[in-house]
């Protein structure tokens, strides 16, 4: 799993694992509505207006940053990550919408990446399922001490570390950057009461519904199935009845989480759709801003008015077809969700590489060693001399934990890049990407490092028998760029180099291996074609492409 080894705790105080033992809720269905903070997000972007810094500013919350880790990823990409969190808090007048316990501890039941690509027009949100099993880095507690690392734990777990009433966004921020690669630049918090009041300021959204749906339906314990709360079909709803649609699970479908994502998927795409339609204007715009920055909780680089607002305007030339909802790659691994790999590497890859979620390049204009199209630019500092690694045998006894890779094909064999990462991660390496070379002449291997990292690059390097260990300025981690060297080398129980059809012992190449010949694969950092599939667009039908479940 991309990230698994990655972090460390911060230094100053001891660390303690952390409680694993939750309440249950005394009413089924969580929240599941974080989505809509992408809303206030594109409104607020197309404002600007001198008013709304002086009615936002007393509205911000924002949390200490003091939780985050101390060894995040570096920023590789000009685009922007923000993570949006759902919490199901019962603070501050939360419980009369969503029931439960007013002393229960805070839980994050949807959590989502929106990647805001470099050009500034293009947008993804990826969906992590609240059940998927991840480890989660050391996080701080309430009394300044800090966990030791969860290993297969549910991702929702992250947010209840230290078992407060309002929640631990830094940790479930320090979880995504360990899961993912990258570096997020802002974390944004959003309850009940936000997500209600939203929808009754837009006039309500269209849903869909394939049956009836009954109170029993939300509340599973219920003993009556009670009155009805949708009819079958197309309709609009706001508000608590709003609230209800995207928390209901068990009466659509097979009860899944993953279809419940879907729906909401779909909800806040229409949402946004009713909010283009209806038109931008003063008088519409400060009843939204003030329903979204009064139910949020930020990180301190949006803490204030005009930081905000700078940022949300941004992202006001983003149309609704470019933006994109996915899910990362997943299967059940018993009632929990399993990240896929490489799939789940290969989506990550191909956002720090800014590749859209159809194969486009939205990256801009490169001026840190990328061509236009993503594909690296592999040359050696002039300067510098390129020196033969040390240690040319591979060996089990190499340990690559809390090392990232980058690794790029500079050849013309296909599955390269895959049968390399293969490598590095079974001696416990962090692979951020895979991709092709800006060349695929290659015949040396090379292992490109940025400053200070040249002992993490020969301990790479030693998985690569005569690669040569060079310091590059135009990269800020380690690369390893594959010559024909390493396609001609044993495959040291990693498989062969093989066709693209597979033989099911490694040796094949999926369809969707960024490290393929550009001629014949899908593209450097391309999108996974199981992910690109199930994407929905904000302007899509909202009866449309709807899993049940």
């Amino acid at each position: 799993m991309a990230g698994s080894s990655r972090h460390t705790a911060s230094p100053g105080g001891s660390r303690r694992a952390a409680p694993t033992r939750s309440r249950r809720r005394k009413q089924g269905g969580r929240l599941r509505t974080s989505f809509v903070i992408a809303l206030s997000l594109l409104v607020l972007a197309s404002a600007g207006v001198g008013w709304v810094y002086l009615k936002l500013s007393g509205n911000i919350r924002t949390f200490s940053a003091g939780g985050l880790s101390d060894n995040r990823p570096a920023s590789t990409s000009k685009g922007q990550n923000v993570l949006v969190i759902g919490s199901d808090a019962r603070t501050e007048g939360n419980r009369s919408l969503g029931g439960g316990d007013k002393d229960d501890i805070g839980r994050s039941d949807t959590a989502f990446l929106l990647h805001i690509y470099a050009d500034q027009k293009h947008a993804v949100a990826v969906s992590v399922p609240r059940d998927t099993l991840l480890d989660i880095p050391p996080c701080q507690l309430p009394d300044g001490t800090w966990t030791k690392t969860q290993v297969n734990t549910m991702f929702n777990a992250a947010f209840s570390v230290g078992q407060s009433a309002k929640g631990n966004p830094a940790c479930t921020q320090n979880t995504v950057e360990h899961l993912t690669g990258l570096r997020v630049d802002h974390t944004v918090v959003v309850d009940f009461k936000g997500f209600a009041k939203l929808t009754e300021v837009v006039g309500g959204v269209q849903v869909c519904l394939p049956q009836d749906i009954y109170q029993q339906d939300l509340s599973p314990g219920r003993t009556t199935r009670g009155k009805r709360l949708f009819t079958q079909g197309a309709q609009t709803v706001s508000g608590q009845q709003a609230l209800d649609y995207v928390r209901i699970r068990h009466g659509i479908g097979d009860g899944s989480d993953i279809g419940r994502i879907k729906r909401q998927q779909a909800f806040v795409a229409a949402l946004l759709k009713k909010v283009k339609s209806d038109g931008l204007t003063p008088t519409k715009l400060l009843p939204l801003a003030n329903a979204a920055t009064r139910s949020m909780t930020v990180d301190p680089g949006l803490g204030s008015a005009d930081k905000l607002i700078s940022f949300m305007m941004s992202l006001k030339d983003i149309d609704l077809h470019n933006t994109k909802f996915v899910t990362i790659p997943w299967r059940y691994e018993g009632a929990r969700v399993a990240i896929v790999e490489p799939d789940a590497s290969e989506l990550w890859a191909a956002l720090k590489a800014d590749r859209t979620v159809d194969g486009k390049d939205a990256s801009g204009k490169n001026a840190d060693g990328t061509k236009d199209g993503g594909t690296k630019e592999v040359t050696a500092s002039p300067s510098v001399s390129p020196s033969a690694s040390p240690s040319p045998s591979a060996t089990g006894e190499v340990s690559g934990g809390g090392i990232s890779v980058a690794v790029y094909n500079g050849t013309t064999v296909t599955g390269l890049a895959a049968r390399a990462s293969r490598a590095l991660t079974e001696h416990d390496f962090t692979v951020t990407g895979t991709a092709t070379a800006s060349s695929q002449d290659r015949t040396t291997t090379v292992i490109e490092y940025g400053t200070g990292l040249e002992d993490r690059a020969r301990t790479v390097a030693r998985l690569f028998p005569g690669a040569a260990v060079t310091p590059v300025s135009t990269t800020s981690g380690i690369d390893v760029v594959l010559g024909t060297s390493y396609a001609d080398a044993p495959a040291d129980g990693t498989g062969g180099t093989g066709g693209t059809g597979g033989t099911g012992d490694g040796t094949g190449t999926s369809a969707s291996d960024p490290g393929s010949d550009p001629a014949s694969g899908p593209g450097v950092g391309s999108v996974p074609s199981a992910v690109a599939d199930d994407a929905r667009s904000a302007d899509d039908d909202p009866c449309s492409n709807l899993s049940y479940g």
